[in-house]
């Protein structure tokens, strides 16, 4: 018998027992990998992408119906039933999600907003917490993730917002401007409208809407103040059809600018480097060349 520390020191039972060992984790290890990476198949299948957009639509249906308090007599328990289905439907696919993504699972801002909407639905809706109730319909809200188009055009409105700031401000300042002199010029026959700052911008507010501006503001104050128009179709149509426009414009544009930066491909780090070195070498060819022709003179 050797004597010692050494691997051969240890009985051969040991060492067959802890090979057998190795090789059956390795071999879970290899099962888990090939799991893990058919769940991801399935998570990326159109199939299941459109099994879960009917799911998210159907629960949405549901929850609709859950407010008929006729609906709810006749068939509330197969409501019910239905709705905790489909909500472990939600809570296994974000499982697999965080199983099969990891890390990247949680820097997707989708992915955030999906749990966040799951999380709401788990949350207890009974006593104070009643109210919890009715952000279930937020569910419905999984669509915008779940469907490309829908998640470009939100993803085209955030980016507009910045570009939205410099506009709300000049609006609210055109809203100031007319409602500080509305108040002054009306308020004392219309109080209702135009008694106070507040109670003005508020009348701005519908005017720039064109809901109700003629019948219900314009014409009453037209009846005492005759000239009134000619201080309401101005602002009308500086805050109606220019200022407004220009949310629209801003709105199309990061949608364009949105789709035109999805359309290109990704750009790959190590292939501009390539690039970068080729154009290097083209202008140092260049410029040998020059060097050359410089040193031979003319012929």
């Amino acid at each position: 018998m050797s004597v010692g520390g050494g691997p051969s020191s240890l009985p051969s039972s040991i060492r067959t027992g802890a090979a057998m060992l190795a090789s059956a984790f390795r071999g879970a290890w290899a099962r888990r990998d090939q799991a893990l990476a058919l769940l991801e198949r399935v998570l990326r299948h159109p199939s299941f992408e459109r099994f879960i957009i009917a799911v998210i639509v159907l629960n949405a249906v549901i929850l609709g119906l859950e407010t008929s308090k006729s609906m709810m007599a006749s068939y509330g328990h197969v409501l019910v039933a239905l709705d905790k289905i489909m909500l472990a439907i939600f809570v296994v696919e974000l499982l697999a999600r965080m199983a099969v993504f990891r890390s990247g699972f949680w820097r997707d801002p989708w992915n955030l907003f999906d749990l966040a909407v799951v999380a709401i639905a788990l949350m207890p809706s009974s006593g104070e917490l009643a109210i919890l109730r009715a952000l279930r319909i937020l569910r419905a809200l999984r669509l915008v993730s779940a469907i490309p188009s829908i998640r470009r055009v939100v993803a085209s409105l955030l980016s507009a917002i910045p570009s939205m700031g410099s506009i709300i401000i000049l609006l609210l300042l055109i809203n100031y401007v007319f409602a500080v002199m509305a108040t002054k010029m009306f308020g004392a026959d219309f109080d209702e409208k135009f008694g106070t700052l507040g109670a003005s911008f508020f009348t701005f507010f519908q005017i720039m809407t064109l809901e109700g501006w003629s019948g219900e503001i314009v014409r009453p104050v037209m009846a005492k103040h005759p000239w009134a128009w000619v201080f309401f179709v101005p602002y009308i149509i500086l805050a109606t059809f220019m200022v407004l426009n220009l949310f629209i414009g801003i709105v199309v544009d990061a949608i364009q600018h949105q789709a035109k930066t999805e359309a290109e491909p990704p750009s790959d780090p190590r292939l501009d480097a390539v690039l970068a070195k080729l154009d290097q070498v083209t202008s140092e060819l260049a410029e040998l060349r020059r060097s050359t022709g410089e040193r031979r003179g003319p012929a």
